[in-house]
């Protein structure tokens, strides 16, 4: 990060002095302003002759010879005004003055000083007499570019402290925690925005290391007890958080005791570019949820999926969707020939389409409208462009919505399933990707049961063609995981809209728990399984730790600066058909295998013959053609007898594993 900043300040030095004005033009000094800056630079350097030449007259001595006096102070300020000029000292706005600026006026009075060095050779070869003192010439250099820059200071400093006092009741009193570089970059943008938001109190080590010393003539602070503690003493309403050293678990921490207590806390993405101080002050937000809930970046085997995508026909069903839409904006920097973006959404389809255009990727994008319950049409697109990879995202999700259709979540999640897998082996895909879910383990709805059927079927599907040494058979592989945030219809937006509008929020119990990940990390780890699987596995993701919703709720609340229960209500409103108060990542008869990759596990799950779950398949199918809903249900849960319906009306038709297992026969296990 060190060395890039470097390289930036760098080509902005060259940049400054590389490019040399040959071509003066009165237009070059742009405007009024600038006139007055260069009319002030001059007759400051006068001063400072004049100044260089009574000091030497004290001592006995000519500065400049007196019968050339006129012509020596004609030549010294035409050469300072050429530097001027040469160097665009006067260009820069005095009250945003930086070290640009500094090196700028050190090296007009250092060429100004060189040049009357060589004039002074010059002259020396004709007449021997100098125009100018050496040691004179070297002190009024050094002089000027002092006052130069001394005046440029007093004037920046003059300007913060006039207008930060005009709007010291507009700012809110903050404390930066942090004391390194990335905490000095957040500082110098905020004090530098406009209008400005945060008035600087200081700075935290949380070493207590640097507490003798000064930033940005800001105090650093000591923790002597607790950060609320310190915070309330200076009088400091918010804390914004530039230390990029915290663990997550001590960001974590942070927050919290600073919510407890109504401080508002802030945060921002690792300063990259020290120089770009508006885009620094724009990126600092309020602390979100998201940024509590963020693990550590994952580390992709970049080459691996490459080797998988690059320049290869790329199919995404469910493309519009809040996870196809986020694998389409990932596959598109391993560079595929074609991606396929597949979806019945229109509206979506087409904001996703545009946002792919401005990114501006050599990648052609071949927008499709069509139903995966549409075998004839999925079959004419799978003949047409021939994908090697299909990544199936398309699904019904919404648990209580699949409770009162359970026809349509056969339909979308089981016969589309179907459809794709059978076209991918159809059409020789090389690899075929399901996006499933973890409410599919051990399911206790419909939806769970329905995307738990497209997993065995997708699963029997490999192993029927691997057991047949099938040439170019498709690798089927299975993704499962937990909650994403902020996807469509996800927890986190509904709590924010709930907030927004004053209350009450509401939870469905209060024990509930769920596994979170952000959809960028899901998405990244969809595409490490389908580079690292051989197919027929079931890969689990690492969801990290379950939250309690209610916390999360409440956290919400303080973090959007309210009090539960006191400014925004929590309503418990029951359990919803179908939910339940913890979700589950394997089978209670699974064991789980490790993978190379720490966030990825495999679950080793007992499954049936093809031709056993084809057939039944097939009849759930028809069933659910008729839309008899008991009989549907029925047909699932001998299907997956571990499905147990909670809250629903169709608890009474629960069976026991031990009674399908005796219907059914023995299970196999791959």
């Amino acid at each position: 990060m060190i060395k890039n900043t470097k390289n930036n300040n760098f080509s902005e030095f060259f940049q400054t002095f590389s490019v040399i004005n040959t071509d003066f033009s009165f237009r070059n000094l742009a405007y009024l302003p600038r006139w007055l800056i260069l009319l002030l630079d001059i007759f400051i350097v006068f001063v400072s002759g004049i100044i260089t030449y009574f000091l030497f007259q004290g001592l006995k001595l000519n500065y400049i010879p007196n019968q050339d006096i006129n012509i020596g102070i004609a030549i010294y300020l035409v050469i300072n005004t050429f530097f001027f000029w040469i160097y665009r000292t006067y260009s820069g706005i005095i009250r945003h003055s930086s070290y640009i600026d500094a090196l700028k006026l050190f090296f007009s009075q250092f060429s100004t000083f060189a040049v009357i060095i060589l004039l002074n050779f010059g002259v020396i070869l004709f007449n021997q007499q100098k125009v100018f003192l050496t040691t004179g010439a070297f002190i009024n250099s050094v002089l000027s570019f002092s006052l130069l820059f001394f005046y440029r200071i007093i004037v920046k400093q003059t300007f913060e402290l006039l207008f930060s006092e005009v709007s010291t009741t507009k700012k809110m009193n903050a404390i930066v925690y942090g004391s390194d570089a990335n905490a000095t970059a957040v500082a110098n943008a905020l004090k530098s925005e406009d209008p400005g938001r945060f008035k600087l109190i200081g700075f935290i080590d949380k070493n207590n290391q640097n507490s003798t010393k000064r930033i940005l003539n800001l105090p650093i602070f000591q923790i002597k007890k607790s950060i609320p503690v310190l915070m309330r003493s200076k009088k400091v309403e918010a804390l914004i958080i530039a230390d990029k050293s915290l663990t997550k678990e001590e960001r974590s921490s942070l927050v919290d005791d600073c919510i407890e207590y109504g401080f508002k806390v802030y945060t921002l993405p690792l300063v990259s570019d020290w120089d770009d101080q508006k885009e620094i002050s724009k990126n600092i937000k309020n602390f979100e949820i998201h940024d509590l809930l963020e693990r550590k970046p994952i580390v992709l085997d970049t080459e691996s999926i490459s080797a998988k995508l690059y320049n290869k026909t790329i199919l995404v069903t469910g493309a519009a969707g809040s996870i196809g839409s986020e694998i389409v904006r990932q596959v598109l920097y391993f560079k595929p020939k074609r991606i396929l973006l597949l979806d019945q959404a229109e509206t979506p389809l087409n904001s996703l389409s545009l946002e792919i255009v401005e990114l501006n990727h050599d990648v052609e994008v071949q927008n499709i409208i069509a139903d995966v319950r549409n075998y004839e049409i999925l079959d004419k697109i799978f003949n047409e462009y021939k994908p090697d990879v299909v990544y199936h995202a398309a699904a019904y999700k919404h648990v209580p919505m699949m409770e009162e259709n359970p026809s349509q979540a056969i339909f979308t999640n089981v016969l589309g399933t179907k459809n794709v897998a059978d076209l991918s082996n159809k059409y020789h895909v090389e690899r075929f990707v399901m996006v499933s879910t973890d409410k599919a383990v051990n399911p206790s709805s419909i939806m769970g049961a329905s995307k738990r059927i497209a997993e065995m079927y997708v699963q029997s599907k490999h192993f029927k063609h691997k057991k047949n040494n099938s040439q170019r058979y498709t690798k089927f592989i299975t993704t499962r995981f937990g909650n994403v945030l902020g996807s469509n219809g996800s927890v986190v937006p509904l709590f924010t809209k709930q907030i927004q509008e004053g209350g009450p929020i509401t939870i469905t119990h209060p024990e509930i728990i769920r596994y979170f990940m952000t959809i960028p990390e899901a998405c990244q780890l969809v595409l490490e399984a389908c580079s690292m699987g051989n197919g027929g596995e079931i890969f689990i993701f690492d969801m990290g730790k379950p939250v309690k919703i209610i916390d999360l709720a409440k956290k919400m609340i303080r973090l959007a600066g309210f009090i539960p229960e006191k400014d925004i209500k929590i309503k418990i409103v029951g359990l919803r058909p179908g939910e339940k108060l913890y979700e589950e990542l394997l089978n209670d008869s699974a064991r789980n295998l490790t993978t190379h990759h720490e966030k990825i596990t495999i679950a080793v799950e007992v499954c049936d013959e093809f031709e056993v779950i084809n057939l039944q398949i097939e009849e759930l199918i028809q069933i659910a053609g008729t839309l008899s809903s008991n009989k549907l249900v029925s047909k699932m849960k001998k299907l997956v007898p571990e499905y147990k319906s909670l809250n629903s009306i169709y608890e009474t038709l629960d069976i026991s594993v031990n009674d399908y297992q005796v219907e059914q026969g023995k299970s196999l296990e791959y």
